[in-house]
């Protein structure tokens, strides 16, 4: 511990800008503290942009008796389908029987559980569906003839990562990307307390010291390494790096419904309708060896996904029909499960209180980043008593100021009050922007009024508000992680994006 005189300390800083990180800082600042992020890349880089884009209370964790940690993302399911209905949305999930796998009274039984723990008051229960008659049997094979019908939630999960951190930075909270945390040591402050003093450098070289009454290790994947590295802290604890990658296909299927696949090594895979004109299918589990190793969907894993979904859909899906994929890596708490898929998705909160308190946050999952973020609060709330209480179960996130019953109408609105949007595109920005959309294109009275048209439906005025509003940098932050539509855009669409996005800066 080194003695100097610290200035203007904020009361929490929080390594990481994941779902994780930005929720607690979110979560704090809403409470009256004080708080600044750093976040090394964009925000949601990693795992928080490589999920199956749902948040959902993982009915396959009934298997591992995780039954607080299935109600708790039951629960939450209509909290955050409630607190952002632009950028999420109920769907129902298809779950064929398989002959041969978990027999059809083990299945009705979860599903009884899985609609009754968590409470549920907005989304449909589950109904038992005849392949034969339903149009959810059209693309599989004739073999599959009874299923389930379920309910779960999908978010686009960047777009939910830099909303909570877009509303943080407007309550008062400092929020940097592309900013390292190098190094932290506690320092003594003149009124005798313990300190800690974040060393910081960005793209320009190193900045000022930040001072922190606490600090939150939320890295995700490097959450170890900064303990061990960064900070010089050993500990037994260790996270379980697993890989989970996807591939996004040509739409498989015309109905707007998901599936939920059962494979015979006892994995699960989902088949999801993405961004209109696609289909999501994922995810893998493997062990990943290490934070700083690659993260690709490899051509095994593309494989392995290609023929899980070719033993239930009547076409194969083969290689041809991937026009996408995307990995990630879910930093688990290592539990010492003997396999990445038996490994805990629970997540742990480890505190130090030797000086200035150090928490590090172990595993998580996006349905219970709310629940996490008050969580870590609660563990340090004896260092903050002026600090307010809990809020954020019933707050909105930008965009998403309306009740989930107007979800469907408002697109159509939308379309209504600006006529030169074709559905597609009224939708897409609907369900990007939510109510803000109206102020998003203003007076507009044609697509020429939004300035330049990049490619994909993205326009001059879109890209601005990515950049003013939701701290997007280049062009990968605006097309594969704030939007999707580096899908419907060239390489060299997306390179003179971000030419144009370095000139304006």
């Amino acid at each position: 511990m080194t003695g100097e005189t610290p200035k203007a300390p904020v009361d929490l800083f929080v390594i990481g800008g994941g779902v994780n990180g930005v929720g607690v800082a979110r979560d704090a600042v809403g409470r009256g503290l004080s708080v600044t992020l750093a976040e090394m890349h964009d925000l949601a880089s990693a795992t928080s942009s490589a999920s199956t884009k749902l948040y959902h209370g993982g009915l396959r964790y009934l298997e591992y008796y995780e039954f607080r940690l299935v109600r708790e993302a039951l629960i939450e399911r209509e909290v955050l389908l409630k607190a952002m209905p632009h950028i999420s949305w109920p769907m129902r999930f298809v779950l064929p029987h398989h002959k041969g796998l978990r027999p059809w009274w083990l299945l009705r039984l979860g599903l009884f559980l899985y609609d009754h723990l968590g409470g549920r008051k907005i989304l449909p229960a589950t109904r038992s569906l005849d392949l034969a008659r339903d149009v959810a049997g059209t693309p599989l094979k004739s073999e599959y003839r009874r299923a389930f019908e379920y309910s779960d939630c999908w978010v686009q999960d960047a777009r939910l990562v830099s909303l909570m951190a877009r509303d943080a930075s407007e309550r008062g909270a400092t929020i940097m990307t592309r900013t390292r945390v190098t190094g932290a040591e506690q320092v003594s402050a003149e009124d005798g307390n313990t300190l800690w003093k974040i060393s910081l450098e960005d793209e320009t070289g190193p900045r000022a010291p930040v001072f922190a009454r606490a600090l939150v290790n939320a890295g995700g994947p490097w959450v170890a390494d900064l303990l061990k590295g960064t900070l010089g802290i050993e500990t037994k604890e260790k996270v379980r790096l697993v890989r989970g990658s996807h591939i996004v296909t040509k739409k498989l299927y015309d109905h707007d419904r998901c599936y939920f696949f059962q494979g015979t090594d006892g994995r699960i895979i989902f088949a999801i309708p993405y961004e209109q004109d696609f289909t999501l299918i994922g995810t893998t589990d493997q062990d990943h060896h290490s934070s700083s190793e690659h993260v690709e969907c490899t051509p095994e894993e593309a494989d392995y996904l290609c023929r899980f979904a070719s033993d239930y859909f009547r076409q194969p899906v083969t290689r041809d029909d991937i026009v996408w994929t995307y990995s990630g890596v879910r930093p688990l708490y290592d539990d010492g499960a003997s396999s990445a898929t038996a490994a805990t998705r629970d997540y742990v909160l480890s505190l130090r209180e030797d000086g200035a308190p150090l928490l590090s946050v172990f595993g998580g999952k996006i349905t219970t980043h709310r629940k996490l973020a008050e969580a870590v609060f609660h563990k340090l709330s004896h260092h903050f008593p002026q600090a307010g209480a809990d809020w954020t179960a019933g707050s909105t996130l930008p965009g998403g100021d309306f009740p989930v019953t107007d979800a469907a109408r408002l697109p159509e609105k939308l379309k209504a009050d600006y006529p030169f949007l074709d559905f597609a595109m009224a939708l897409r920005l609907f369900r990007t922007y939510g109510s803000e959309c109206w102020t998003l294109l203003g007076d507009a009275r044609a697509l020429a009024d939004l300035g330049r048209d990049f490619g994909g439906g993205l326009t001059e005025r879109e890209v601005c508000w990515l950049v003013e509003k939701e701290f997007a940098r280049s062009a990968e932050d605006i097309v594969f992680r704030r939007t999707k539509l580096g899908l419907r855009m060239s390489p060299e669409e997306i390179a003179a994006l971000d030419d144009w996005l370095q000139n304006a800066g």
